[in-house]
């Protein structure tokens, strides 16, 4: 069993690594490490050219897991990424022959440009680590994360993810431009090792980021944090502006999310800051908003954020007893 302090340790070690190919985006960073520490799946959507598929390839190299990468077209289809039977003349049967979807980390290239079909055919897969084909089920090793990849400003030749697809990701974030000095620095990496790839050590294996996805089962949430999120999930239900809030599943995303950052901020014990910070990422795809809305830019994020505004914090009990390593008015947190 991997303690707390391994697995903050070991996590910081693969922000760094990372860090070395990826400049400025220490939090997206962290926001995806979050999503696959706690077996979830992550949705980047930004413009391209700012490193998306070098992000998962280079988590991919410092975990130490299998990586594949599937290029979503228009005319892709289910068994092109799931795998399909083939016909052994030797032994006359059908053999499954397995497809990309098989590996620990996926990358799913610009997955709004396949068609609803051969996106549906990940559903089973990413909800229940698994692939139903011609009456059999074929268990995907473990871990298996999916980092999928969406492009804001084309919608020509594509097809919107379903809600219900949405909703199988854990958190979705976005990018960025770099800062003006980050953007010197990668073309000053770039100059200093004289070649297009960038190799990363690896820092971790499978099966001991399997370990660390056990360990964040240990990171304590007090029942007023819990109800805290439960009344955030709400509150995204009667909303104006929000046609359909968040479901049950985005507050469980939230519950697991801020255990994550609970732990890279090196405590056992989740405050509401942790809440605050991972809500507009684990919550901000699972609103459908009022089609007005669209024209005024306005995004499930910016709902989000409004509810945080609104919604009260919990203030920690002062009648519990706190540590002597406990942070001023942080009592309640704690076991």
């Amino acid at each position: 069993m991997t303690t707390l302090e391994e697995t903050r340790s070991s996590a910081t070690a693969i922000l760094d690594e990372v860090e070395k190919v990826i400049v400025g985006k220490r939090e997206v960073l962290e926001l995806i490490l979050l999503g696959i520490l706690t077996r979830g799946h992550v949705l980047l959507e930004d413009f391209p050219g700012l490193a998306k598929t070098l992000m998962a390839r280079s988590f991919a190299q410092a975990l130490g897991i299998e990586f594949n990468r599937i290029q979503f077209t228009p005319d892709l289809l289910p068994a092109d990424i799931t795998g399909s039977s083939i016909y052994d003349q030797g032994r006359r049967e059908f053999e499954f022959k397995k497809g990309p979807l098989f590996t620990n980390l996926l990358l799913g290239d610009e997955i709004n440009r396949a068609p609803p079909k051969t996106q549906a055919a990940l559903l089973e897969a990413m909800q229940e680590g698994q692939v139903s084909f011609d009456e059999h089920t074929h268990m995907l090793e473990q871990p298996f994360i999916v980092i999928a990849t969406e492009n804001p400003i084309e919608f020509e030749g594509t097809y919107p993810l379903p809600e219900a697809q949405l909703d199988r990701f854990i958190l979705r974030t976005s990018v960025g431009y770099p800062a003006r000095r980050d953007e010197w620095e990668i073309l000053k990496r770039r100059m200093e090792r004289r070649r297009e790839e960038a190799s990363l050590e690896v820092v971790v294996d499978g099966p001991r980021l399997l370990a660390m996805q056990d360990s964040l089962e240990e990171v304590y949430l007090s029942e007023s944090i819990g109800y805290y999120i439960v009344d955030l999930t709400t509150a995204t239900r009667t909303h104006g502006d929000v046609e359909v809030g968040a479901s049950p599943r985005g507050a469980l995303a939230i519950m697991k999310l801020s255990r994550g950052k609970a732990l890279l901020a090196g405590r056992d014990y989740v405050i509401p800051e942790d809440v605050k910070a991972v809500a507009p990422s684990a919550l901000g795809h699972r609103l459908t908003l009022r089609p007005e809305l669209w024209v005024r830019r306005v995004s499930g994020e910016d709902i989000v954020a409004s509810v945080l505004e609104s919604v009260p914090t919990p203030a920690p009990d002062a009648r519990t007893p706190a540590s002597g390593d406990s942070e001023p008015g942080d009592s309640e947190w704690r076991k």
